[in-house]
């Protein structure tokens, strides 16, 4: 069975503001950050439980090319990003979002 993807709102701000972010730098620099992170939810999909567990039931998974996490909670084959967390920002201010 082949899992949906649902970002919060929050979440989805964060990913568009870095991708704008980044293509402000380079030009097609936030157009790899989005295609690198549907690659990274297309993995979570296939293999949810891979990530690793940093608080209850949320995950992972790193950005190969990014200093970015995805945060993620795998509920009744839908898998709900709740944060496009930057590495470099502090660590739990996401928690308020479960």
């Amino acid at each position: 069975m082949k899992k949906e993807v649902h970002f919060l709102q929050p979440a989805a701000t964060e990913m568009i503001a870095a991708a704008r972010y980044y293509e402000s730098k380079v030009e097609g620099l936030g157009h790899r950050f989005l295609n690198e992170i549907e690659q990274v939810a297309a993995s979570i999909c296939g293999h949810p439980d891979a990530g690793v567990l940093v608080r209850g039931k949320v995950r992972r998974r790193l950005l190969h090319h990014f200093p970015f996490v995805l945060l993620y909670i795998e509920d009744s084959g839908t898998i709900e990003i709740v944060a496009v967390m930057d590495t470099r920002r502090k660590p739990d201010y996401w928690i308020s979002r479960l």
